[in-house]
């Protein structure tokens, strides 16, 4: 065990059992570079929330410090280089979202070398030393999803649908895929719903969803019935299949997961059944005071760190953030949670549903 991983063990323990808590305030005697490295481009909340939701709760606590934005661009080599400039540029802190997470281990032992602390967010980073882990808590994301399903698939009987899981061998998948048979599975046990296609999506991109459940389709004739897909991208990607083939609002796109503007405007459309909220700032927020804590070399504000998170190198102490499902009932859930405006939902075809109208002075 490193002297830092002793550190933060101590932090861990500390911020977990009856003892000296504190709320993170503002320090200004922080300074130096924090980075906060995006995946992709294609899962566009990355860019669009949690990159400037993560920079704006670093300038809450500690305004002094400069957060430096990089995207791997799905390319784990050229996310490694990254990190390597950063720890060599004198970083701070990292904040990791994996490109991909089965090969991160090279970054977490250079930081680690460094004595740069590590803070994986969102995605697994597997296979080395890590510091923390924050992320919306996968497993209650896939139930949500499952439950979500099962309410559109309860009605028939040998069901033909089609799953598409995430990047295969990520946590997120794994954790999403096991959430969602909680419910899935006895309907298939029962011969209620048939699975006829089921893919994983590399690095879930769109693009790949879209080519995989053409090849669905083409294999079954056209004879789906609904789509489970992991996450908002990879059902837009299943959607756009479907719009080529004269099949949306036909066939049933389930599960979904992020509250991207797109996704919410197709579920206000009736091209998607629902999606998974997850409220970003709440995890930046997260994020920024893992950060704050780490380098100051004090315990965590009590309840910030809830859980464990094994990535098979250590069980990490966690930051898990909640999720809920939403739908065309309550997609004013989203506003409320000040992920996105009315304004920016209402937009193109969307502005002319019942639910927009109701919201045009908002």
């Amino acid at each position: 065990m490193t002297k830092l991983t002793k550190v933060l063990a101590a932090a861990f323990a500390a911020s977990c059992l009856a003892g000296p808590t504190f709320a993170t305030e503002r320090d200004p005697s922080l300074d130096g570079t924090v980075y906060f490295m995006l995946p992709n481009f294609t899962t566009v909340r990355y860019v669009q929330k949690d990159g400037p939701d993560f920079v704006a709760a670093m300038k809450k606590y500690a305004p002094n410090i400069k957060v430096e934005l990089v995207n791997g661009e799905s390319n784990p080599g050229q996310q490694q280089a990254q990190a390597e400039a950063a720890i060599t540029a004198g970083a701070k802190a990292i904040v990791l979202t994996a490109a991909d997470p089965s090969l991160a281990s090279s970054i977490l032992f250079a930081a680690d070398k460094a004595k740069v602390p590590l803070i994986a967010y969102e995605h697994e980073a597997s296979g080395g030393p890590l510091t923390y882990y924050t992320g919306f808590g996968a497993l209650k994301a896939g139930q949500a999803q499952g439950k979500n399903a099962v309410a559109a698939l309860s009605d028939g009987n040998a069901i033909p649908v089609a799953r598409l899981y995430g990047n295969k061998g990520d946590f997120w998948q794994r954790a999403t895929k096991q959430g969602q048979d909680e419910s899935l599975d006895p309907l298939i046990k029962a011969g209620k719903i048939k699975i006829v296609c089921e893919d994983y999506v590399p690095n879930w991109n769109p693009s790949e969803a879209q080519r995989l459940i053409e090849q669905c389709l083409t294999k079954t004739n056209g004879d789906v019935a609904a789509i489970v897909a992991s996450n908002d991208g990879t059902a837009e990607g299943a959607l756009a299949a479907l719009v080529s083939q004269g099949l949306a609002g036909k066939v049933k796109i389930l599960g979904g997961c992020d509250a991207n503007v797109t996704t919410l405007q197709n579920i206000l459309l009736g091209l998607q059944n629902g999606t998974v909220l997850k409220d970003y700032s709440t995890l930046a927020d997260d994020a920024a005071r893992l950060v704050v804590a780490t380098l100051q070399h004090k315990p965590l504000e009590s309840g910030v760190v809830n859980g464990e998170f094994d990535n098979g190198f250590a069980k990490v102490p966690a930051a898990f953030a909640d999720v809920t499902m939403i739908d065309k009932s309550n997609v004013g859930d989203v506003v409320k949670a000040g992920v996105w405006t009315w304004k920016e939902i209402c937009t193109g075809p969307a502005a002319k549903t019942a639910e927009c109208a109701a919201h045009a002075a908002d």
